[in-house]
Parts: C-alpha cells; structure tokens; sequence
C-alpha cells in the first residue's frame, strides 16, 4: 500500500526531475538567493525563529537596530561588539548549494549570481560573476582616506578598527540599514534578469527589498522558487520545492554534464538554429512577395 510518504517522496522525485529538465534546456540562467542559502554553513539568517533578529544581541540594543548607519556612527564600539560575533563567520566553509552554483556557472549555463549574502562563500566555492548587492565582509575602507583593509584587519583589531594609515575609522563594506544599495549592483542584477531564460530563487523569503521586486523584470514564466518556507510567489512559479537548497542543487546539478545533457543542449541549439533560418526564409519571401506586387 502507497504511504504518505511514499507520494511525498514521488513528488520530490517529480520536482526534481522538472527542475534538471528546466536546467538542461536552459543557456542564460541567474541565481538570486538569501540568507538560507548560508545556513547549511553554519551561518544563522535574520529572520527565522532562531535568526540573529530573534536572539539575545549581548547589548543592551536589539540586534536590528545595531545594524543601522546611525548606530554605528553614533556607537561604534558596542556596533564592532556586535559584528564581529554575530555577522563574520571567517571559519565558514561553501556548502553543497555553493558549490554546485559554482559548477553550473562553470558549465556555462549560470550567468550571474545575485546574492544578498555578505559571506564571500559563492567566490570561496569557485564563482565569478557574482553581484554582492549588500556587499561584503571581507571589504572595508578607511572613512577618512578610503584606504581598503581585508576581515582579518577587522577582526584583529581591538575594539574599532582604525586605519594604520591616517587613523581614521575603518567601515565594513557592507550595507546598513538606511543607507542605499550601490546603484551599479542593483543596475548590474536588473541587467542580468533582464537576459536570463531561466531565474532560479533559493533561500530567501522575498522580504527585503529591492531585491523582492527584482521578479518583475522578468518577462517569461521559467521561475523557480527553492525555499524551506512559502514565498509570496510560490503559487506564480512554474516550480516551487520546499526542501534543503543545497541537497536539491547539488542533486539537480551534477558534478559534471552528462552526455545525455551535452547531447540534448546540442539538439537544442539545432532546434534553434532551424527555427531562425525558417523565420528568416519566411520573412525573405514574404519581402519578395512584397515587391513584386509593388
């Protein structure tokens, strides 16, 4: 007799198979993914139950409000308190999400990956072209003479980190509450969505904003949402699966292209090629068809 989770499993299986499907088929594929997909790291989100937000910050402050422009300017030593044990994880390793994004981009298929991550785990597991809409760790700049500094300055540092150069405070490249995003990345994601054939979203609730608006630029249904909990766009996708982000990449991505994928991208691009030169024949004849008339 069938159990529950038998037809659990079958789905699962089902999902799968449609998300490689829609894998193999497609040329020009982008990532946007959240906090969720750090979490197999060792990396905690913001916002779950047990998210930085919702823990003890250690401070007399909540941990929301810590990590705001304001704050740090106006209290910079319990703001590094904070950052330093809640928001670096230098020890954190790239997980079965990482590495298989980076795969996929090596195969030629990934474009770009929009991260709201400030980890640097995507370029540890082999990424390029990744776009760090809130920024980064692992950069920061004198506020007085810009002068960079990588994590282990900040780390090391005691207490503020001061530039040993002009003695100026040293700011995480990263982005605070009520400071912008840099327009270049938000220009440089929209650029990327706009060309993409497939947009894959993983490990993120599509809360925080711009980036849970970055769906509208796409103008095609190949959506897919890969996420523990429901998302505002679950129900529009073509593909929602609730399950691990790193256990359903790493098994929809394999460590290399089969032949059977290299042999079916190949009949794909035939298809295509067929596809313009009638389109092209179609519309010679129909200008031909024109002159003559004139």
């Amino acid at each position: 007799m069938e159990t529950r989770q038998d037809r659990y499993e079958g789905a699962r299986e089902n999902k799968l198979n449609q998300l490689k499907e829609l894998i193999d088929k497609s040329e020009n594929i982008v990532f946007l993914g959240g906090a969720g997909v750090s979490t197999e790291s060792g990396i905690p989100d913001f916002r779950s139950g047990e998210g930085i937000f919702n823990q003890e910050s250690g401070l007399k402050y909540r941990a929301v409000d810590v990590v705001s422009h304001s704050f740090f300017l106006e209290h910079p030593e319990e703001f590094y308190d904070f950052y330093k044990r809640k928001l670096c994880y230098p020890g954190a390793l790239p997980n079965k999400a990482h590495k298989a994004l980076a795969r996929l981009e090596r195969q030629g298929k990934l474009k770009a990956i929009i991260t709201q991550n400030i980890d640097n785990l995507h370029q540890l597991a082999g990424s390029k072209n990744t776009i760090e809409l809130h920024g980064s760790v692992c950069k920061n700049f004198c506020m007085q003479c810009g002068k960079h500094f990588d994590l282990n300055y900040v780390l090391q540092s005691s207490g503020v980190p001061y530039c040993d150069r002009c003695g100026g405070v040293v700011k995480p490249n990263v982005t605070l509450y009520e400071e912008n995003l840099e327009h270049d990345k938000v220009d440089a994601a929209i650029k990327a969505l706009k060309k993409c054939d497939l947009l894959i979203i993983g490990g993120t609730s599509l809360t925080v904003y711009p980036a849970a608006t970055f769906v509208q630029f796409i103008k095609h249904g190949n959506i897919v949402i890969i996420n523990k909990s429901s998302t505002y766009l679950d129900l529009q996708a073509k593909l929602t699966i609730h399950d691990s982000i790193g256990e359903v990449l790493d098994f929809v991505i394999p460590k290399r292209r089969t032949k059977k994928q290299i042999e079916a991208a190949k009949q794909l691009k035939k298809k295509e090629e067929k596809a313009r030169i009638r389109s092209e024949k179609r519309l010679a004849k129909k200008e031909a068809e024109a002159k003559e008339k004139t």
